[in-house]
Order: structure tokens, then sequence, then C-alpha cells
């Protein structure tokens, strides 16, 4: 049977790096729709794992226990974008998949949310992308549904202005926490921790920047979306429980070598590629507020007599040389640095 007329699927993506348990119950949930999804929309549903490089034996896991999933092993840790698009370059070939869904290891989908994904994107045809409403293991909102980056939006975050004002339209506008979550609405972007994408768009802007380790992918393609007349939607009757964050620890102290720092520097990396690409000379003013604030912060903490303040200097001092770094190894935002980072 040629792709044509094999039965239209919704594929499912999930990346997988060192999550084994979380990884076994967000299958759980997905295999849990399969059902249901069938039944309202007539469309089979497809899993995808790329599994990149985990030590924690997630990649054996799910060939033993979830036979029916397409398992990817890669050999290195590609990063977000680039192991997505193992799985994309696949499924776009075949060509029988109308809708692909992006999910995180992380993530966990409430009971008809593939189903209620499908008939959001059937009922807007000019949707490329769509997002879900995604919450915290407690039931709290997250932001699900935001602003393009700018100077502006960007200073508002980190000045802590959108945080005390969330309901201002000025201040709460990068996450939109001013608007009513239970609205669907036109966006600019989505979190990939929950993205339903249009086949057809994908073929027609292209799949995620591979320069983009991790941060900002998902930026970058909705961008690329809008460029080309689709519509991003954020749609609340998609339910996603989201554990991004809550297993972190807090950081007491930031040492350069530490797996915390070196994240921070994926996304300051991440931030002056994106910049550079869609702002030109604006990467320098952007690393320039970030050093600004960073600085401000320091001076303020150096010479308090509160421990956790001195700790908070320390922090921006390392903070500082990872950013110093960051713009060196990019180049000001002209080139990523050799993968995987």
């Amino acid at each position: 049977m040629s792709a044509i007329e094999k039965p239209a699927s919704v594929a499912l993506v999930v990346i997988s790096f060192n999550t084994r348990e979380m990884l076994r119950d967000c299958l759980a949930t997905v295999f849990a729709e399969q059902e249901s999804l069938q039944s309202a929309t007539g469309r089979a549903l497809e899993v995808h794992v790329v599994d990149n490089a985990s030590r924690d034996g997630s990649a054996d896991m799910v060939a033993a226990e979830f036979p029916a999933v397409h398992l990817t092993r890669s050999k290195i840790n590609l990063g977000f974008g680039p192991a997505n698009n193992l799985a994309l370059r696949t499924i776009l070939a075949e060509g029988r998949a109308e809708y692909i869904v992006l999910l995180n290891s992380d993530a966990f989908l409430h009971p008809g949310a593939l189903a209620e994904a499908v008939r959001q994107m059937d009922a807007a045809p000019r949707a490329g992308a769509g997002g879900a409403r995604l919450v915290h293991g407690d039931g709290r909102w997250q932001a699900s549904a935001r602003r393009f980056h700018s100077l502006l939006d960007d200073a508002i975050v980190a000045t802590g202005l959108a945080a005390k004002f969330p309901y201002s339209r000025f201040f709460g506008r990068f996450d939109r926490t001013w608007a009513d979550q239970n609205q669907a609405a036109q966006t600019d972007w989505v979190p990939g921790a929950f993205m339903i994408l249009r086949a057809e768009a994908l073929r027609a802007v292209g799949i995620f920047d591979e320069r983009f380790f991790l941060y900002y992918e998902e930026v970058d393609l909705c961008r690329r979306m809008h460029a080309a007349g689709w519509q991003v939607w954020y749609w609340p009757g998609i339910g996603v429980t989201h554990l991004c964050g809550e297993s972190s620890r807090t950081l007491r102290e930031l040492d350069y070598s530490s797996r915390e720092a070196q994240v921070v520097k994926w996304r300051m990396r991440s931030m002056m590629l994106y910049y550079r690409k869609h702002h030109g000379a604006q990467a320098w003013l952007s690393m320039s507020m970030e050093r600004l604030h960073r600085r401000i912060i320091l001076l303020r903490n150096r010479w308090s007599r509160q421990p956790e303040r001195r700790i908070r200097a320390q922090q921006q001092t390392s903070l500082l040389a990872l950013l110093r770094d960051a713009w060196h190894e990019t180049q000001g935002g002209r080139v990523s640095p050799p993968q995987p980072w």
C-alpha cells in the first residue's frame, strides 16, 4: 500500500534523555488516548521516541514495555530540535500523518487531549501549530502562550515587573498573564512541551533550525510559521501536566562547571543565536542588557552581611562569566558552537 493510500494518522514524538520513569508514565498517558483518538477523529496513532543517548536505560525500557513505539537510538545527545528532526524527517517522508504532536517526556496528557487537539486543528485550517493549557503537577497554571521575544519584554521579565504586575496588559504581556486562560487565542508561540503541528505547514516552512541545541527552537519555528502566513493557537481545552522545574533543586552556589551552569549557558547561546537571526544587531543589545542587569544585582548584594545575598552575588559573577563565554562561542550569535553542546 502506498503512503497516500495508508490511513491518515497522528504522529506523536517524544524526546528521551535520562528520564526513564517519567518517560514510562508519559507513554502510558499517550497510549491511553489511542482508542478515544480513533473513535472521535478517525485517526490512528503512531508514536515515535528518539532517545538522546540516555544512560539510565530509557531506550531499553521503551523497547521492552512499548513495542509499538518507533524507537530511534541516537549515539549522542542531539538536543531538542535536532532529535525531533530525526523523527520529523521520517514522518514527513512517509506522508500519512496529517498532524504531528511533540510531547516532552515530563509532560502527561489529560484524558481526551489528543482528540481535542485534532478537532481544533481540523476547525482551523490555517493553524500551523497549536498549544495546550499547561499546568504544574499541583494544578497551577503554567505559561502556555507567549509573545515573541523583544528587548523590552525581556527587560520587563528580568526586572521582575512581569511577576509583580501579572494582570497588567503591559507588564504581563510576554506570558499573557493578563488574559483569560480559559479562552482560546491566537498567539505568537507556544511551548514545545506540547505542540501540535500541521504536516503541510512543516513542509512549507521547514523543520527545526538545528543551530539551536536547546531553547528558542520552538520560538524560531513559530516565527517562521507566522512569516509564511500560518496561525499559531492556544487551546485551553487541551490539558497537559508539565513537570518542568518541579524536581530541580534551589541553587545555593552556581559552580562554573556544574550541570546548572551548563544549561544556563545553553539558554544564553540560543538567545544570542535567536536575536542575531531575527533582529540582527539587537543580539549585542540583548547581551548588553542582560550583562547590565546582572552587574546591578552583583553590586547590590556583594557587600551585604546576609549570607544569602552574598551567595546571590557569587552567582551573578558566575553568570557574567557564562554570558561572556556564550557571546564569544557564538561569535555574537553568528555561529552555533559544535554540537553536542
